[in-house]
């Protein structure tokens, strides 16, 4: 079988790393990989379909595919996974004691589709009390003028969600005082620069994840990996090539971790930190596959369908390609 060239484009993370470097290769593939940072990387992938394989984020994702818009079909690959109660900030000058005291508020979001912020308000929704119709949304650039929804946000709910001005940004209101709180899967410049009057819902929130985790076993998704459709017709094989070679690769990650003779990340101590968590979540903490991940996945399709955020209901079916399913064993 003669090869074929395929881009796939993706973060730099560890767990991918060995795909770029050619230690792992995709049966059947020529590899040309693309490292891109999610913001343009989504926006190129679900606008222009540049790719033959990339990183998309996992909600915008499922809004194309209900509408039936998207170019691509996802495989159970996840290569970013994120405990969120680290991304609400606020303005600490405005009674906000704990998430009850968000509803009224105007909570700025860079985009409302964000998956951070499906996520975050399923959480509050479920956890705390605290609706979507609850709070006042508005988007917008998170450090600078301008930005928009990457896909066209057609909300099924009547939620208070309205752009800011084009001559503005959210950290810039943040620090005025414009908006109450910030909903952000990036962190904003006002928190890293300790701007007076800034804080985080939560300070402990390590803790306040690690309970979520122990009491609902969810690790939350944030992106998921898509192969563009055309390619697909045409090579039915390479989900399923795509889903090993991906696999392959994290393994390798997850292997260079703990190696101390000369350390792999830059961090003191990151062996003792991976046993910790794998004492606390399992030694294969970052899940691929689908029914290792299935009430994660069936958890951010409720939460994007009650916020009306789809247009229709979506089965985990509808979500992959049927060849990743069924998974080989030795």
């Amino acid at each position: 079988m003669a090869e074929i060239n395929i881009s796939i484009a993706c973060g730099d993370y560890d767990r991918v790393r060995a795909l770029k470097d050619r230690r792992v290769t995709v049966d059947g593939c020529e590899v040309t990989f693309i490292p891109m940072g999610p913001e343009e990387l989504f926006f190129r992938a679900l606008r222009y379909a540049e790719f033959e394989v990339a990183e998309l984020s996992f909600n915008s994702y499922m809004m194309l595919t209900a509408r039936g818009e998207c170019p691509y079909i996802a495989i159970p690959v996840f290569p970013s996974r994120m405990f969120r109660h680290s991304a609400v900030y606020i303005r600490t000058d405005r009674g906000i004691d704990g998430p009850e005291d968000l509803k009224g508020r105007i909570v700025g979001v860079p985009e409302y589709q964000q998956t951070a912020n499906v996520w975050m308000r399923g959480i509050l929704a479920e956890e705390y009390g605290v609706k979507d119709s609850d709070i006042i949304w508005r988007t917008g650039g998170q450090e600078e003028p301008g930005r928009d929804e990457r896909t066209p946000l057609l909300l099924q709910r009547d939620i208070d969600v309205l752009p800011i001005p084009k001559d503005r940004y959210l950290s810039e209101m943040m620090l005025a005082g414009e908006i109450d709180a910030f909903m952000t899967a990036r962190a904003p410049s006002v928190w890293l620069e300790r701007a007076p009057n800034i804080g985080r819902l939560w300070p402990d929130y390590m803790s306040v994840e690690r309970d979520y985790y122990r009491r609902t076993g969810n690790f939350p998704i944030m992106h998921l990996v898509g192969v563009r459709k055309d390619v697909i017709e045409k090579h039915e094989w390479l989900p399923a090539s795509l889903l090993k070679a991906f696999t392959a690769a994290k393994a390798i990650a997850m292997a260079e971790i703990p190696e101390v003779a000369a350390l792999n990340v830059s961090l003191p101590w990151i062996d003792v930190f991976q046993e910790q968590i794998q004492d606390f979540m399992g030694a294969d903490y970052w899940h691929y596959g689908i029914e290792d991940c299935r009430d994660e996945i069936e958890t951010l399709i409720r939460y994007s369908w009650e916020q009306g955020l789809l247009a229709r209901e979506l089965t985990i079916e509808d979500i992959f390609h049927p060849s990743t399913f069924a998974v080989s064993k030795t």
